[in-house]
């Protein structure tokens, strides 16, 4: 089964290692076959990735789009060391992301991830009433 994507003008899209960008017009197209699939919402880069769980996010997104998680391995553990070690209550968010990474599901630890970014936020948000 083929996936339908559709483009608004000049968003991008990333399909395997290669970047896309759309012309003007809206566009539609059916991807079919296995890579990895970003768009660009979805996607962070090192200048947006600018918060402890973003980083943990853009090191999963590099796990995912390499395809192979053990690039990352390294940091990614260290990210997750760092933020638990200042927020243990994010453990059931890291369980989760971790159990996906296990279980080879990266772009499931990467929607796991974003739930993490907007716990993250509402910790920061908290800190500053208090």
């Amino acid at each position: 089964m083929a996936l339908k994507v559709e483009l608004k003008p000049n968003e991008r899209i990333i399909i395997g290692s290669v970047v896309i960008r759309n012309d003007e017009q809206r566009t539609r197209f059916f991807i079919e076959g296995e890579a990895p699939i970003l768009r660009e919402k979805d996607i962070l880069t090192g200048a947006t990735a600018d918060t402890p769980a973003k980083k943990i996010y853009l090191a999963i997104q590099l796990m995912y789009l390499a395809g192979d998680p053990t690039t990352q391995h390294e940091v990614y553990f260290q990210l997750v060391r760092d933020f638990l070690q200042a927020a243990p209550s994010a453990l059931p968010h890291m369980s989760e992301i971790n159990n996906c990474i296990l279980s080879g599901e990266l772009y499931k630890a990467l929607k796991a991830a974003k739930t993490l970014i907007s716990y993250e936020a509402e910790l920061l948000e908290h800190a500053k009433r208090v």
